[in-house]
């Protein structure tokens, strides 16, 4: 799988795990230095508490693009900290 946002690769994996029909990317599978840390903060029923990061490619920013679970509930434990993303970044096989 490949995220894909304002013509770069975010992040490419074979190893994702799909939750609710997002892929979430290993950590290490993912380009941070497409990524800026956010103050945004969700809570899910279920998984805890999201963090977001922006992307930035090419002087172009996408806000709170891709979110993560750094402390998920027990019920998320195998997806702590992986990646998954919206807001316009193409995932693709």
């Amino acid at each position: 799988m490949k995220a894909i946002w304002n013509n770069a690769i975010i992040a490419e994996s074979d190893a994702t795990i799909v939750i609710e029909n997002n892929h979430y990317f290993p950590p290490e599978a993912v380009n941070d230095m497409y990524l800026k840390k956010s103050n945004t903060h969700t809570s899910c029923p279920w998984k805890g508490e999201a963090s977001y990061y922006s992307l930035e490619v090419q002087g172009k920013v996408n806000r709170d693009a891709a979110w993560y679970y750094p402390d998920p509930k027990e019920a998320a434990k195998k997806i702590e900290n992986y990646i998954a993303f919206w807001k316009g970044v193409t995932v693709i096989e």
